[in-house]
């Protein structure tokens, strides 16, 4: 298969830009696109077989569910019931923007959608490509992050283009997703909403609209059930890993630093390629291997949105092994940590 790439600027979107991609969704093709998150690798959610082609394209399990796309509030009549009136209530502070809601899904809804699953993820992006592309198509469009299965999510349309080129129709460049974490889930299925996946919307912001809400234990689990059915994206499998070996640091700054320096030294004496993965506050004091800086600790919106790129860039450097410190389990922080603890496969060394 050849994949057609085409490149668009979100603000000077022309009518026509997208006609091409809406027919191949109609079709029940494969398009990659930009959302304000993460890329998206979209097909028709309520074609049954164009869903498979997602899991197929990915290596994906096919128990993960996928994330269907909307490009209205209104569209969630269609394919949910029983909505609760919290959901509307996020809807109207939080959408279009990176929060996916499940709800019980109408029978319209595939379960090779689902993951099997009698609840559907619902989300409207914020990005205008992929809101256009949504009203284009005139189908809902079931998305997950258009990378292989387990590998960090793209950011950018290079991203996709290593990961996807010969497997799907067509990829559409819209420039660097702005913030560079999946969006929160949120789930409205039961008595009391739970945070399946935490993300740049807070439990705190959540709270503030529809009050009290849970928060799924496995979030920060360190050893999850691999047995355990996902009820939401990335819970069960090991997701956002590089290919080398990467090993979360925690404790004291100091004593962090000091035992990533001295295990990057082993390592290069050992003859491997080594990355650290600093912030801009540590990074003049690691002195061994490849060191980067993901962003500021007073400025965690900018580690969320560096995560992934760095990650994918110790791979281009063909690093065995990787170390990084860790964050704060809190705001935006446990989203980091959420996605660092897959990406590392819950490969965590404390130091005292």
């Amino acid at each position: 298969m050849k994949t057609k790439v085409i490149k668009l600027n979100t603000e000077e979107l022309k009518a026509g830009d997208l006609v091409q991609a809406a027919e191949i969704l109609q079709s029940g093709g494969l398009v990659a696109f930009p959302t304000e998150t993460v890329y998206g690798l979209g097909a028709n959610a309520l074609n049954e077989e164009a869903a498979h082609k997602i899991y197929e394209a990915k290596g994906r399990p096919s128990d993960n569910p996928l994330i269907v796309h909307i490009a209205q509030v209104q569209d969630i009549e269609t394919l949910a019931i029983d909505i609760p009136e919290k959901a509307y209530q996020l809807a109207d502070v939080f959408w279009p923007g990176p929060l996916t809601i499940i709800l019980k899904k109408k029978d319209c809804v595939p379960y090779s959608t689902t993951g099997g699953l009698d609840t559907v993820a619902i989300r409207l992006p914020a990005n205008q490509i992929a809101r256009n592309l949504i009203a284009e198509a005139g189908v809902f469009v079931a998305a997950p992050s258009a990378n292989i299965s387990g590998k960090p999510s793209p950011t950018k349309a290079e991203h996709v283009i290593k990961d996807m080129s010969g497997k799907i129709d067509m990829i559409i460049d819209g420039g660097m997703a702005t913030l560079g974490l999946e969006s929160t889930i949120i789930d409205l299925s039961g008595e009391t909403p739970m945070i399946l996946r935490p993300g740049c919307i807070t439990r705190v912001m959540l709270e503030n609209v529809i009050g009290l809400i849970d928060l799924d234990p496995t979030i920060l689990e360190k050893n999850p059930d691999k047995n355990a059915t996902p009820k939401a994206p990335g819970m069960k499998y090991r997701h956002y890993a590089p290919e080398g070996t990467l090993t979360i640091y925690e404790g004291d700054t100091k004593l962090v630093i000091e035992a990533i320096n001295q295990k990057t030294k082993e390592k290069l004496e050992s003859g491997y390629r080594v990355g650290v993965i600093a912030t801009d506050e540590t990074q003049a004091f690691y002195h061994y291997g490849i060191v980067k800086a993901i962003g500021s600790r007073k400025d965690e919106a900018s580690i969320a949105a560096g995560l992934y790129g760095i990650l994918r860039e110790f791979d281009e450097l063909h690093t065995e092994y990787i170390y990084t410190e860790s964050f704060a389990d809190n705001s935006l922080g446990q989203a980091i940590m959420n996605r660092l603890l897959k990406a590392a496969g819950y490969h965590i060394v404390k130091v005292t």
